[in-house]
């Protein structure tokens, strides 16, 4: 009896093991299985996204207060479409906001930072951000200095 006791011990430990490591591995990637009720879409336009992925973060002065949902390119102006879902609580952007591609440290993932501008009008869902920052990729920067270098 003593021994059955243990194995059920045992095999309980290892479930909450198992889940406690799926919770974190969801938390972790920053999946969500809900809908997108709290949120609105502003969309972007960059010529280079350069590494940036779906649910990348979207931070205002480094605090997170969306994602990127969606990156497509535009048919006609041969640019990366960016479609960012901010949270609802945020929605005091003005319509003159800055978007830049930065990253996370040197070798980092890449985000969105918004800088907000001086407008009182502000953005709606469905909106774009017109002035915007590409990123900026390493490769480029190192094959510019090599090539001047000869």
């Amino acid at each position: 009896m003593q021994m059955r006791t243990i194995e059920i011990v045992v095999g309980a430990f290892m479930l909450a093991g198992i889940v406690s490591l799926a919770i974190l591995a969801f938390r972790v990637s920053g999946f969500s299985v809900g809908d997108s009720a709290g949120t609105y879409s502003v969309y972007a336009k960059f010529e280079n996204v350069g590494g940036l992925v779906t649910r990348s973060k979207v931070s205002i002065a480094g605090v997170i207060v969306g994602q990127v949902a969606e990156i497509e390119l535009d048919q006609k102006t041969f640019m990366a479409r960016v479609r960012m879902e901010i949270n609802a609580d945020v929605n005091q952007i003005s319509v003159d906001s800055t978007a830049a591609i930065l990253t996370e440290g040197l070798l980092g993932g890449k985000f969105i930072g918004l800088s907000i501008g001086a407008e009182e009008a502000y953005l709606k869902d469905g909106d774009e951000i017109r002035d915007t920052q590409s990123a900026i990729v390493l490769e480029e920067l190192i094959g510019q200095f090599l090539m001047k270098q000869f």
